[in-house]
C-alpha cells in the first residue's frame, strides 16, 4: 500500500495509508448520494442523513457510548476540546491537567486563564508520566474539571485514566480526555473509565479524513456547554433560538458529510481489526523500534521503557544532530517520514528536558512493519556514524 517504498512513521500527526474501504466510502458520497443530511426530504438528502448517523453509531461502537447522539460532530479534536473547555468552563472556575498536555488542550486553557479561571498544571515524571495520587491535594473547593491526555503525542506516555476517572466520580469533577492520540490504537470505554467528555480526531488512529473529528458528551452535561458557533442545523427551524439538544446544539452548519462517509469506513475498519489486535501489532513494532534505536551510541529515548506504558510513538535525540538534520536526512537518503521539533506540545518538552529544541518523533500505524522498523533503526545508526566521524 506504501507508494515508491516511503517508510511512513508519522501517524501521530496523521495516519497514513488509509484504509481503501475509507477511500471507497468518500467516493461513494460524491458520486451517487450528494445530497446535504437533514436540510431536504428527498432520498439523496435521507442517504446522506444515514451516512452521518452511521459515523456517529461506528464512533459510539468504539467508545462504549451508549447512545450515538451523545457524540457531536467538529471539524477536528482542537473544535471537540475548545468546545470542552470555552463552551464549559467560567471564571472563578479551577481546573486541573498535566504538563504533558498538547497545546489544543494548553492554549483554551491558558486563554482562559486570563479571562478568570483558576488552573493548576500537575507536573508528570521525566518519562512522562502521571501520579494519579498527586491530583488529590490539588482539588479545591471550586474545582470544576480535570482535561487529561490520554496518551502524550510526544512519547506516547498512557495517562492513568481509570485512576483519574474514578476520583474524578467521588469529588464530582467533570473529566475530559483528549484522545486525540489514542483512539483507535489504545481501548477506551467512555462508561469504564468514568468520562465526561471524550474529544477525538477521525484522522489519525480512526484511519478517516482529516476535517473529521468530535465530542462525545455525557447524557446531561450538554445543557452547561455553550456552542462556539450557532446556525442551521436543519432541525426546529421555526425558532430563532438554537437547539438545547444533542447533537443538534453543537452542530450548526452543514457537516462534512464526505468526510464522515470516510471516518465511519475508517471506523468499521479499526472495529473490525479489533482496537486490542491493532494495539498489540503497534506495541510489538514500537518494542523491536525502542530496543534497535537503543543501541544506537549517542541517542537517547524518552518516555517509559516499557511499550505496554505507552501507544507506539517513539521520540528521541541524537548526541550532535538537531532534531530537524535527522528527520530531513531520513526523508532525502531513505524516504522516512518522521516529525521533529515540539509537536505543538511545549509543556511536555519542558517535562522531559528537550525543551527549547524538541526530538525527532516515530509514530508507528496499522500498516506498519517489522521490516520498515529494521530500515529505519539502520538508517538512524548510519546517520549518527556519519555525524560522529564529522565531530
Amino acid at each position: 500500500m506504501h507508494s515508491n517504498n516511503v517508510i511512513y512513521f508519522d501517524n501521530a500527526a496523521t495516519s497514513w495509508p488509509k484504509p481503501e474501504e475509507t477511500l471507497q466510502a468518500m467516493e461513494h458520497y460524491l458520486r451517487h448520494v450528494g445530497g446535504n443530511p437533514g436540510r431536504s426530504g428527498h432520498r439523496h438528502s435521507l442517504d446522506a442523513a444515514r451516512i452521518v448517523m452511521n459515523a456517529r453509531e461506528a464512533v459510539a461502537e468504539l467508545f462504549g457510548i451508549q447512545d450515538a447522539l451523545n457524540v457531536a460532530f467538529t471539524k477536528n479534536a482542537t473544535e471537540a476540546l475548545n468546545l470542552a473547555t470555552r463552551g464549559l468552563l467560567h471564571p472563578g472556575d479551577h481546573v486541573i491537567t498535566s504538563s504533558m498536555e498538547h497545546n489544543s488542550v494548553m492554549r483554551p486553557l491558558r486563554a482562559l486563564e486570563k479571562e478568570g479561571l483558576e488552573l493548576t498544571v500537575i507536573p508528570c515524571s521525566s518519562s512522562g508520566e502521571l501520579d494519579p495520587a498527586d491530583l488529590l491535594p490539588a482539588i479545591r473547593r471550586n474545582t470544576r474539571a480535570v482535561y487529561l491526555t490520554a496518551a502524550s503525542n510526544v512519547t506516547g506516555t498512557l495517562m492513568p485514566l481509570k485512576e483519574v476517572g474514578m476520583l474524578t466520580r467521588e469529588k464530582g469533577l467533570i473529566f475530559c480526555v483528549d484522545a486525540a492520540q489514542a483512539g483507535g490504537s489504545f481501548p477506551l470505554d467512555v462508561t469504564e473509565l468514568g468520562i465526561d467528555l471524550l474529544a477525538f480526531t477521525g484522522h489519525k488512529a480512526l484511519y478517516g479524513p482529516q476535517g473529521t473529528g468530535g465530542l462525545y458528551i455525557r447524557e446531561g452535561l450538554e445543557k452547561d456547554i455553550r456552542p462556539l458557533m450557532m446556525g442551521g442545523t436543519g432541525s426546529r427551524s421555526e425558532f430563532e433560538e438554537q437547539p438545547d439538544f444533542l447533537p443538534d446544539k453543537f452542530e450548526a452548519g452543514t457537516p462534512n458529510t464526505v468526510g464522515l462517509a470516510g471516518l465511519e469506513a475508517g471506523v468499521r475498519f479499526v472495529l473490525r481489526r479489533g482496537v486490542a489486535s491493532i494495539r498489540a501489532q503497534e506495541q510489538e513494532l514500537a518494542g523491536h523500534l525502542m530496543n534497535g534505536l537503543r543501541t544506537v551510541p549517542g541517542l537517547t529515548l524518552y518516555g517509559p521503557e516499557i511499550p505496554s506504558r505507552k501507544i507506539a510513538v517513539v521520540s528521541f535525540t541524537v548526541e550532535g544532530l538537531s532534531p530537524a538534520e535527522i528527520a530531513m536526512a531520513l526523508d532525502e537518503q531513505d524516504m522516512i517520514m518522521s516529525r521533529p521539533g515540539l509537536h505543538c506540545a511545549p509543556s511536555a518538552h519542558k517535562t522531559l528536558g528537550t525543551f527549547p529544541v524538541g526530538t525527532t518523533r516515530f509514530s508507528l500505524g496499522a500498516f506498519n512493519t517489522a521490516e520498515q522498523v529494521q530500515t529505519a533503526v539502520k538508517a538512524v545508526a548510519r546517520l549518527t556514524a556519519t555525524a560522529r566521524r564529522k565531530g
